[in-house]
């Protein structure tokens, strides 16, 4: 069963229009998170909102948005106030242009969604709208409003639906200047490039996302579970950087040690984990594992959920 919708409204093209629903494309449910706790009692530490200069706690009610003009001096907004400048963005999300997929500087992608019809009517508008992006090549740039924010969302078909991405504004992009003006311009001689484009025919392949493996995920959870298991932990020797002396030796000797492990590489099978990394935590102590429970002595509810 797909997540909750984060949004519901309306897709439009024109005068073309369908009630959609919009789902998060990515989910960081099943990676390892922490509690902060307090050393002294091991219990957890809970976060208080408190007045900045009684230290008193506000309950929510009491709590507004405000603008800060000047050094303690706000603005207070309204919820109700706030609602009145709502945008037409707030329940549909009109496609204004469409553009070509490699105009779109990827700085300005944020975060991926699936777009589906919601409920049993407009599948027909739905789809005349995605097979018109699919026919064109194009991609559909629109608005949409979440979290309270205007944003501008890229369209594209993708299977029976449509994949959608926030995208930036302008104003949220960092130019690169200040950042790579001070690079100094080296002269890259031909049989450098010549030993570096061996290294890439070498290393070349197809995106294949389900063949990466998360290594932190994974120490994290061997961590756990030595500790789990009463072990000692002791650090590990941490690998040395080392300088470049000879850059043409460097990419020489980069050949030769690329082309002896490909093999292996192209033979390796990675680690499994489709069903969720955390499955490779120990089990509990005094219980079993749920596959193996499962196995030995399945319920209704169990046999439910594997149909």
């Amino acid at each position: 069963m797909a997540p909750r919708a984060n949004w519901k409204g309306f897709l439009r093209l024109s005068l073309v229009t369908c009630p959609v629903a919009l789902y998060p494309a990515t989910s960081e449910s099943e990676k390892i998170s922490f509690n902060q706790l307090n050393r002294q009692t091991g219990h957890r530490v809970k976060y208080l909102k408190v007045d900045a200069d009684t230290g008193d706690e506000v309950p929510n009610e009491d709590i507004v948005k405000g603008y800060e003009l000047e050094k303690g001096q706000y603005i207070e907004v309204s919820k109700e106030e706030l609602e009145e400048i709502a945008l037409e963005s707030t329940r549909t999300i009109e496609i204004d242009e469409f553009v070509d997929r490699s105009d779109i500087d990827p700085r300005y992608l944020i975060r991926p969604y699936y777009i589906r019809p919601d409920g049993k009517v407009g599948h027909d508008a739905f789809a005349v709208i995605r097979e018109t992006i699919r026919e064109m090549e194009k991609v559909a740039i629109g608005r949409v409003v979440l979290t309270n924010r205007e944003h501008i969302i890229a369209l594209e078909p993708m299977d029976k639906g449509l994949v959608s991405t926030l995208l930036r504004y302008p104003y949220e992009v960092r130019s690169e200047k200040e950042y790579f003006d001070e690079i100094q311009d080296v002269k890259v001689t031909k049989d450098m490039l010549d030993l570096a484009r061996h290294i890439v025919n070498q290393k070349a392949g197809r995106f294949e996302p389900e063949k990466f493996e998360d290594h932190y995920e994974t120490a994290l959870i061997d961590l756990i579970n030595q500790k789990r298991a009463g072990k000692v932990i002791r650090p590990k020797e941490r690998p040395t950087g080392e300088n470049v002396v000879d850059l043409m030796e460097a990419l020489r000797q980069s050949v030769g040690r690329e082309a002896a492990p490909a093999k292996e590489k192209a033979t390796k099978k990675p680690k499994k984990a489709s069903a969720g990394q955390k499955e490779m935590l120990m089990p509990i102590a005094g219980k079993k594992p749920a596959k193996e429970a499962t196995a030995k002595k399945p319920t209704a509810g169990a046999r439910r959920k594997s149909a």
